[in-house]
């Protein structure tokens, strides 16, 4: 697929199943991430590969990290938490990595990471991989955080669920591009 038509007809594919991503369909993605616009070529971003025993490993954290929050939860909430990782047979933890800078602000350094995000999720639907990308309570949730490696200055940008898509991708919503862009200053 030409780089225009998957920008134009990029969408969500939420419904995965096995088989993740082969390596050189990985090796595709991360190598567009890496080409993300990028103030002062800082780099800051880094990513985390979840699969296998990971995906059970990461559903007991977000099931742990939920109890902390409401001691009360019901086996229900409890039994959802265990399985939101096994949505996908691969999750990428998206990560921004700021750094002080007097030149380029934290949230530039955050921004950056999200566009690499963006190209990663581009270069998966160009490639016929299945994405979607999730945020929610845990990609906010200091234990989360913890279990997985932050330290200081970085932040969850997102889980990024990979997989084979079970249905087709649907055709985008058509948009105005005049409903977002105007000239400035207006007359």
């Amino acid at each position: 697929m030409d780089a225009i038509t998957a920008l134009h007809q990029r969408v969500s594919t939420p419904r995965l199943t096995a088989p993740a991503p082969t390596p050189e369909q990985l090796d595709i993605l991360f190598r567009a991430a890496m080409r993300a616009a990028d103030h002062g070529n800082m780099r800051p971003w880094r990513f985390l590969v979840v699969e296998g025993e990971g995906l059970a490993r990461l559903g007991e954290l977000f099931a742990k990290a939920a109890t902390a929050k409401n001691p009360t939860l019901t086996q229900t909430e409890l039994d959802r938490c265990h399985a939101m990782p096994q949505r996908a047979p691969m999750i990428i933890v998206s990560i921004a990595q700021c750094q002080p800078n007097p030149k380029v602000p934290q949230i530039e350094q955050i921004i950056a990471a999200g566009a690499a995000t963006q190209n990663l999720l581009n270069a998966a639907f160009a490639t016929s991989v299945g994405a979607v990308w999730r945020t929610g309570d845990m990609a906010y949730d200091p234990i989360v955080k913890e279990a997985l490696g932050l330290t200081e200055g970085e932040e969850i940008i997102g889980f990024i669920y990979l997989g084979t898509p079970t249905v087709p991708p649907h055709a985008p919503r058509e948009q105005n591009p005049a409903d977002f862009f105007s000239a400035w200053p207006q007359e």
